[in-house]
């Protein structure tokens, strides 16, 4: 099935005056206008297109390569804002248009803003928006402590950078754990660092090492992760109570733990462990 917005690889079916058409394995054509149809390009050939909707909105195909696709994330400067809404430069012809009803605050023309375009099934046609927590969820995520992610630059907060994680879901990096200039729309890769109780996603720039960590050292390590960073256990435990939770003596317990403390990976209160 053709589907606007995405990239797709076809075979040129015919030339005619227009241009070529292309078809899918499913017989579906669509038409590469001429400006885009190169000299040596003939029927059986098999090229990549992006699918979008031209000016007269029909569903056409081009070899250029727009600066968004669906269901991704951009920034894009707003070329025009008129009474409906704002025009945005995504390095096709046809601007993309996000609607008031899609702006997080007004937009500006001249000035740059992240974007995530979608397609709108009520009007059949590719939409931009800045409203972009509508877009991501943190719910049910898979992410680990430690997964390496995908990182895009949002915006900043009061604790530090808001950043969109592997396009889908909603981090923060720590200002004082943050020591270089970040961009907004920067694309970089991250760590993850903490998952939440509540589905709020801590991420760090720095790999989460824990080399050179003895066997019980990393059982406890292990524990406190998948109890999301926090196990009800410390030095005053009863012996018996850490022989059930993680089959050791309390002996080898508070050595591990130690280690765990020196090497700065958690902190130890009367509530337990918690990841540092």
């Amino acid at each position: 099935m053709l589907e606007i917005g995405t990239y797709t690889k076809l075979t040129v079916d015919r030339i005619k005056s227009p241009g070529a058409y292309l078809i899918n394995d499913e017989d579906e054509d669509v038409l590469l206008p001429n400006k885009y149809v190169s000299e040596d390009l003939q029927v059986g050939d098999q090229i990549e297109v992006f699918i979008y909707l031209d000016g007269e909105e029909r569903i056409v195909a081009t070899t250029e390569n727009p600066y968004i696709k669906l269901n991704d994330f951009a920034v894009l400067k707003a070329n025009n804002v008129n009474k409906i809404g704002a025009f945005m430069d995504w390095g096709l012809e046809k601007d993309l248009f996000i609607p008031f009803r899609e702006q997080e605050l007004k937009i500006k023309e001249g000035s740059s803003y992240l974007v995530y375009m979608y397609f709108d099934r009520q009007t059949e046609r590719l939409v931009g928006s800045t409203k972009l927590s509508k877009y991501l969820d943190n719910t049910d995520h898979q992410l680990q402590i430690r997964d390496k992610v995908d990182l895009i630059v949002w915006s900043s907060s009061d604790l530090g950078t808001k950043v969109i994680i592997n396009k889908k879901h909603l981090g923060l990096l720590y200002s004082n754990e943050v020591f270089k200039k970040l961009k907004f729309g920067q694309q970089i890769t991250g760590f993850i660092k903490k998952t939440r109780s509540d589905n709020k996603i801590d991420v760090s720039l720095e790999e989460i090492s824990y080399k050179n960590i003895e066997p019980n050292a990393q059982k406890i390590l292990n524990l406190v992760e998948k109890n999301n960073g926090h196990l009800k256990l410390n030095d005053k435990s009863h012996p018996d109570e850490i022989q059930d939770v993680l089959g050791i003596s309390k002996k080898a317990f508070k050595k591990a733990l130690g280690s765990l403390y020196k090497k700065r990976l958690v902190t130890i209160d009367r509530k337990g462990i918690s990841l540092k």
